[in-house]
C-alpha cells in the first residue's frame, strides 16, 4: 500500500457533495488507499477497491462470494447489504446473491434471452418506444420545447422495454412503472416505500407466473417456466426472484446509462458534434465506441454489488478477513490512469476500452447487449431528432440520486427549439410524413 503519511486527510465519502462529483475522492483513494476500509451510510463497514487491476482481480475472485450468508455481521447488518425489502419478500435467490453451482444453473436459463442475436430482434420495439416517448414530450411542449430526460424519456423507455421482454402485459406496465419509480428514489420517497413496492412487485410476479404457467407466451418469464417444467428445477421463488432482479437491474442501469450519457454529451459539445456528424453520415462505429466510453467515463453502476470473503485473503496489499464485505468501485477503476490514457477526458473514439462498467468474470452483466441497444437507440434518436437539445439548468443545480450501488441523476431538464408557427401536432405530422 502507498505511504499516505503526507497525503493529507482522506476525503469524506457518500455525502451529497461527494455524489455530485465523486471522481476526485476516488483519485485520492486510488493513489493513497487503493483498498480502503470505511463505514458506509448504513453503518456497515466494508472494503472499497478502487484500482483497476485490483478491481478486475476482485470481480473474478472465487473467494469473494455473492451470498450474503457469508457476511460475518449480525442478521440485522446482513439485511442492510441488499435491495431493501428483498429479504422479507423472499426474493433473495437471484443472480446477484448466489454462487456456483446455483448461479451457473440459473444464469444458463436466462442467458439465451440476452444474446446479441435475440436482442437484435427486439430492436424495432426499442426504436418504436423511443420515438413514441420523444413524440409525447414534444407534443406537450409549447413554443419552447422542454422535457425532463429522466422522467419523460429514459425511465419509461427502460421500464417498458424490460417489461415487454419479461412478458408483463401492456395494461399492467404502468403499475410496474410506479413501483420501479419508488425503488429508484433510494430514500427520496415515503418511509418504507421501497420495501412496500418490492412486496407489491413480488405479489404481482407470483400471480403472473401462475398465469403464464396456464397460458405461456413468447417471453422470458414463460421461458423460465418452460425450463422449470422440463427438469431444470426452478422453484417458484427462484422464478419470481429471477424476474425481479432482471427487472430491477435491467431498468435502473439503463436509465442511468442514458441519463448520464446524455448529460456527458451535453457538457462535452465537441464530442457531441463528432457523434452528430458521424450519425448524419450514416456511420455507426462512433456510436458503438461512444456508448462504451460513456459507460467508462460516468457509468450507471458506481460500485459493483456486494461480495463477502469466504476465507481470509490479501487484496491490493490489504488483509481481508473472513466474512468481510468487499465493494469494487467501478467508477474509480474505470478512471485509473494506470489503465486508461487521460481517463478524465471523454473520448468517444476510444478503442482500447476494456472498462468494468458491466463487471467481469462469471457475474458479467447478462443484460449488457440490451442496455447497449437501448442506449445507442436512445442517444442516436435524440441527437437526430432534437439537434439543438441543451441543458435547462446549471450543472451545479442538478441532483444525483442517493444510494450506494447506482449512479444516476434525479432529473435532467432540457430545452429544444420548436420553429415558429409549428404547433406540436404539426411537428408530429411532419415527422410521420418522413417515416
Amino acid at each position: 500500500m502507498t505511504d499516505n503519511s503526507t497525503a493529507g486527510p482522506a476525503p469524506t465519502l457518500f455525502t451529497w457533495e461527494f455524489a455530485t462529483d465523486p471522481y476526485p475522492a476516488y483519485a485520492w483513494l486510488r493513489e493513497n488507499a487503493p483498498v480502503h476500509r470505511t463505514a458506509l451510510p448504513s453503518g456497515v463497514e466494508a472494503w472499497l477497491v478502487t484500482r483497476y487491476a485490483d478491481a478486475r482481480t476482485a470481480l473474478a475472485e472465487p473467494r469473494l462470494s455473492k451470498n450474503p450468508a457469508h457476511h460475518a455481521e449480525s442478521p440485522h447488518a446482513k439485511g442492510k447489504t441488499g435491495i431493501p425489502g428483498e429479504r422479507k419478500a423472499e426474493l433473495m435467490t437471484h443472480l446477484l446473491n448466489i454462487d456456483p453451482p446455483d448461479h451457473t444453473r440459473l444464469r444458463r436459463l436466462v442467458s439465451k434471452a440476452f444474446t446479441p442475436r435475440t436482442v437484435a430482434l427486439f430492436a424495432p420495439r426499442v426504436q418504436e418506444l423511443t420515438d413514441q416517448l420523444i413524440d409525447a414530450f414534444v407534443a406537450k411542449s409549447g413554443e419552447q420545447g422542454t422535457a425532463d430526460l429522466i422522467h419523460d424519456f429514459a425511465f419509461p423507455l427502460s421500464i417498458y422495454a424490460i417489461c415487454d421482454l419479461l412478458g408483463v402485459p401492456r395494461e399492467d406496465q404502468d403499475d410496474f412503472r410506479d413501483w420501479a419509480g419508488m425503488m429508484i428514489r433510494h430514500g427520496g420517497g415515503p418511509r418504507g416505500g421501497v420495501a412496500r413496492s418490492v412486496k407489491k412487485m413480488r405479489n404481482y410476479l407470483a400471480e403472473l407466473i401462475h398465469r403464464k404457467r396456464e397460458s405461456p407466451g413468447d417471453d422470458l418469464i414463460s421461458g423460465l417456466i418452460r425450463a422449470s417444467d422440463h427438469g431444470e428445477h426452478l422453484t417458484e421463488n427462484e422464478a419470481a426472484a429471477m424476474a425481479f432482479i432482471l427487472l430491477f437491474a435491467g431498468f435502473e442501469t439503463t436509465v442511468n446509462l442514458i441519463g448520464n450519457g446524455m448529460y456527458a454529451l451535453l457538457r462535452n459539445p465537441d464530442q457531441r458534434e463528432r457523434l452528430e456528424a458521424s450519425l448524419a453520415a450514416g456511420e455507426t462505429d462512433l456510436l458503438a465506441t461512444g456508448v462504451e466510453e460513456l459507460l467508462r467515463y460516468d457509468g450507471p453502476v458506481e460500485l459493483a454489488t456486494w461480495r463477502f470473503a469466504t476465507e481470509a485473503l490479501t487484496l491490493g496489499g490489504q488483509s481481508i478477513a473472513e466474512g468481510d464485505p468487499v465493494l469494487v468501485v467501478l467508477a474509480a477503476a474505470d478512471r485509473d490512469p494506470e489503465r486508461f490514457t487521460e481517463p478524465d477526458t471523454l473520448d468517444l473514439s476510444r478503442t482500447d476500452n476494456q472498462h468494468l462498467g458491466y463487471g467481469h468474470g462469471i457475474h458479467y452483466c447478462l443484460g449488457a447487449p440490451l442496455a447497449r441497444l437501448e442506449a445507442q437507440t436512445a442517444l442516436a434518436t435524440l441527437l437526430r431528432r432534437l439537434p439543438d437539445l441543451r441543458l435547462a439548468a446549471e450543472p451545479g443545480d442538478l441532483r444525483w440520486r442517493g444510494g450506494l450501488i447506482m449512479r444516476g441523476l434525479r432529473t435532467l431538464p432540457v430545452e429544444f427549439d420548436i420553429p415558429p408557427n409549428r404547433r406540436p401536432d404539426q411537428y408530429m405530422a411532419d415527422r410521420a410524413s418522413r417515416m
